[in-house]
């Protein structure tokens, strides 16, 4: 499988930041992973994206509790966006949430998956044989 060209990652915890692009990075998923600290900054990524195409993510793993702005108010935001840009990213939902509404609510969203944490590779590579094998 060819590499991602970016994946972002949204969540407020730097460790778990961390931990996750390392993972990435190991794996060979791709060569450009960021990080947004929110929901606003993750939306200011994907609006920036479109002045810069080879900068735009094609994976986003989004925390659902976050300050400013959370994972769902993210989704919901989301989906004000161009239908072609929406469908150019697979987003996931990773969390620690075991809370079944988030999950339900989840489910109403464009979310291709709900992951719960930590993300292992196991996970990504589930979310890749499922959304990018060619």
């Amino acid at each position: 499988m060819a590499k991602l060209s970016c994946v972002l990652l949204v969540d407020d915890d730097p460790t778990t930041n961390f931990l996750n692009r390392k993972l990435l990075l190991r794996m060979g998923v791709t060569d450009q992973v960021r990080v947004a600290l929110n929901g606003r900054e993750a939306l200011a990524e994907l609006h920036a994206c479109q002045q810069q195409p080879t900068h735009c993510p094609v994976l986003l793993f989004l925390d659902v509790n976050m300050p400013v702005m959370g994972g769902l108010e993210f989704l919901e935001a989301y989906q004000q966006l161009p239908l072609t840009q929406q469908s150019a990213v697979v987003v996931v939902m990773l969390t620690t949430s075991v809370d079944p509404r988030d999950q339900q609510r989840a489910d109403q969203l464009p979310v291709a998956a709900y992951l719960t944490k930590p993300l292992t590779q196991q996970q990504v590579e589930q979310v890749l044989a499922q959304h990018f094998a060619s």
